[in-house]
């Protein structure tokens, strides 16, 4: 197993990513920022000239043009999300855009092929308890959400996202403290030990709502001690790095004009 690596998400584009921003750049921390162009919910997104100021210092990923779970859309929606959040994004930006989020983890293995065939390059799901990356990069793996969750919605998220022979063991040693932050710290010494890869994300919003800015400051704090800079990676830098086989966005899924 490699040795311990940290890598760092943030969905939705809340403004409040800046502010998430400031707080890793103060610990040195990469991360990749998946963003729509508008979000459904009624949230607010960040303004074309934050997105623009952000992506001068971080990877920027599509969440989808309006931030539309895409199980829940037909198959020309679906596509259109996706195609249109990755041209919006990428007109916005002046730049190409080669990471994908899906919103919610809510997708089929036809949206795979759809966010292969519109040149992504990768697409990150919500799948958690997960220290390595053997995957396909088009269903890239996350390890904790930065989020108070009880030991019954890691259990339940356990049985409901397979991969179990993955994920066992790394619930077997969350489950034995009864904190969500001392479960992540438990976690995170044991991949510094053993190796792996610790793929945190998070939503800025919660935070604010939660109070929880402190807290991620702390942890950051902490774990820079122990990964040094060429070991904190963005999402493309680790399906670069550790993935094999970046997609041929030429090949699988063909979209019909």
């Amino acid at each position: 197993m490699t040795a311990a690596v940290l890598c760092f998400s943030v969905d939705d584009g809340h403004p409040l990513d800046m502010r998430m921003a400031n707080l890793l750049m103060k610990h040195g921390v990469q991360a990749s920022f998946f963003v729509p162009s508008r979000n459904s919910e009624g949230q607010p997104v960040l303004s074309p000239s934050a997105l623009r100021d952000l992506s001068g210092k971080f990877e920027i990923g599509s969440h989808t043009l309006e931030h539309r779970y895409l199980n829940r859309l037909d198959m020309h929606e679906a596509l259109r999300q996706i195609t249109e959040g990755k041209r919006a994004l990428q007109d916005t930006l002046g730049k190409p855009v080669q990471g994908f989020c899906y919103p919610g983890g809510k997708y089929r293995a036809i949206h795979c092929g759809m966010v292969q065939a519109a040149g992504f390059r990768y697409a990150r799901t919500t799948q958690n308890l997960r220290l390595d990356v053997e995957c396909s990069p088009l269903e890239l793996p996350t390890t904790l959400q930065f989020y108070p969750h009880p030991r019954t919605v890691l259990i339940r998220n356990f049985i409901a996202q397979g991969h179990w022979h993955h994920r066992l063991q790394t619930l077997e040693l969350l489950l034995e403290e009864p904190h969500w932050l001392d479960r992540l710290r438990r976690l995170f010494a044991w991949t510094v030990r053993h190796g792996g890869i610790f793929h945190l994300w998070c939503h800025s919003l919660d935070l604010e709502r939660l109070g929880l800015w402190q807290a991620l400051d702390r942890f950051l704090e902490e774990a820079v001690e122990w990964i040094p800079c060429e070991r904190r990676l963005n999402n493309l830098q680790l399906v670069t790095r550790y993935c094999n086989g970046i997609p041929d966005a030429n090949a699988g899924f063909q979209i019909i004009r």
